[in-house]
């Protein structure tokens, strides 16, 4: 467990939801990785990611998925690839990523609250 800390520390975190428009391999990556290009509504637009998330998902399954992702993180540069948003996931008992998607259609950019 980490240290506690206030709700203000919390809220600075912008993490909203958006919809894989597009998603690709990326070989390229150190660990496997697939790129992803995600909708988050009119105020934030569309960015991109690099997500370890190819345990359970093929970039032919994830166009049309929602996500959630922390979206206030400055751009990391992945390889070749500059990472603009973080996709939230949860490790499974084999050590693969499993994505925190909502449970049903939310507009995309609504803020997780």
């Amino acid at each position: 467990m980490t240290p506690e800390t206030g709700f203000d520390s919390f809220l600075k975190l912008d993490i909203r939801v958006g919809t894989v428009l597009e998603a690709a391999p990326y070989p390229e990556a150190r660990t496997p990785a697939i790129k992803l290009l995600i909708d988050f509504g009119d105020e934030i637009g569309v960015k991109k990611s690099s997500a370890q998330i190819t345990a359970h998902y093929s970039p032919e399954a994830l166009p049309g998925t929602q996500v959630i992702a922390v979206v206030n993180f400055a751009p990391r540069q992945i390889g070749k690839f500059m990472s603009e948003v973080l996709v939230l996931g949860l490790h499974d008992t084999e050590g693969g990523v499993v994505l925190l998607r909502p449970e049903k259609p939310v507009p995309n950019g609504e803020r997780m609250s």
